[in-house]
């Protein structure tokens, strides 16, 4: 990975963290963490795909859909755990 790609990585989580932490109400902890959830979302989102085969070939467009299914993924669950 270029370094370029890695800016467009964190660039993408962060904005689909945020967009999770709308989604997810009262799920968000506030933008940084949120920002934070959304890099490691992206990371999930990855991953996830990856082992549905579903590989993100198509642009921004499917890294961010990626991302923010992370996202939304990792708010729910720091939302069950704050519960507990």
């Amino acid at each position: 990975m270029s370094w370029m790609q890695i800016l467009v990585f964190v660039a993408v989580g962060g904005l689909a963290g945020w967009i999770a932490g709308v989604v997810v109400r009262g799920g968000g902890q506030g933008i940084v963490l949120n920002v934070v959830v959304g890099i490691l979302g992206a990371f999930l989102g990855g991953w996830l795909f990856g082992t549905l085969g579903i590989a993100a070939t198509g642009g921004l467009g499917e890294l961010f859909l990626m991302a923010t299914v992370g996202a939304v993924i990792l708010l729910a669950i720091l939302r069950l755990i704050a519960r507990a």
